[in-house]
């Protein structure tokens, strides 16, 4: 897949690995478009990074959306990228009282459905294109959960097959499917959600991104850096071993926060 004058649209563009794609593109000779749900800090990121345009929109929202489309669409009309990133992740104990329905729904809404959304509406406008690319980013959570945040999992779980069979649907067309799946990161979706021992596994932001790039350039449609490849293949081996095991720290963390 070239980048290099490609014109690339990433939600939750703001910070963390968004944020990083979009730098990273620019490097590549992109031009990106990033969303959010806070115009303070689209604005704040637009300071830092001029060549940025942004724009307002919350995956949530189906209106927001369709507005969105149409703006990129007549400022833009040679996007060939979207880049599916927004996503919230929480610890979630669900026998809890006091969970309610919105604090069940919202991260479905905005990892899984906000997602589905996205494509939805773009697909007709990508396959207009000579070539062009859907890029979802997943987690390697998405083969061995963490039982402190089942949304996110079950979520993320829910993307990766999707995005197998939107490949498929459309493996005669001018639109790839990519899935990255990040392993632990540095990025503030994971710091503000844990803390995390020092280890050693986290992966910097800016090498998942350079890792992410290099396999998109290379036509790899499933990219999983670092442990996230681990995790693939520990869900294939021993499922319900490896399981257990990552999560007997996490399952003793999530008793003495309740």
């Amino acid at each position: 897949m070239q980048l290099k004058n490609s014109t690339v649209l990433i939600t939750g563009g703001s910070n963390g690995i968004g944020l990083e794609f979009a730098k990273q593109l620019m490097q590549q000779g992109a031009t990106v478009i990033i969303t959010g749900r806070d115009m303070a800090k689209l604005q704040k990121t637009r300071q830092q990074f001029p060549y940025l345009h942004v724009i307002q929109s919350n995956v949530n929202n189906p209106k927001d959306i369709e507005e969105m489309y149409e703006i990129v669409t007549r400022q833009f009309p040679h996007l060939k990228i979207i880049i599916n990133n927004a996503g919230i992740m929480r610890t979630v104990k669900l026998m809890d009282d006091s969970v309610t329905i919105e604090n069940v729904t919202d991260e479905i809404e905005t990892n899984f459905s906000g997602t589905v959304r996205m494509i939805h509406q773009f697909l007709p406008h990508l396959m207009q294109q000579q070539s062009a690319a859907i890029i979802n980013i997943t987690s390697g959570l998405a083969f061995i959960p963490f039982t402190i945040s089942p949304l996110y999992c079950g979520t993320k779980a829910a993307v990766h097959v999707y995005s197998q069979a939107l490949r498929l649907q459309l493996k005669n067309s001018s639109v790839k499917v990519f899935e990255v799946a990040p392993p632990k990161t540095d990025n503030p979706l994971q710091t503000a959600f844990v803390e995390q021992e020092n280890d050693g596994r986290t992966m910097k932001v800016s090498d998942l991104v350079a890792a992410s790039i290099k396999g998109i350039l290379k036509d790899q449609y499933e990219i999983r850096p670092g442990l996230a490849n681990v995790m693939k293949w520990m869900s294939r081996i021993a499922p319900g071993f490896f399981t257990k095991m990552i999560n007997r720290n996490l399952e003793k963390r999530l008793n003495k926060q309740h």
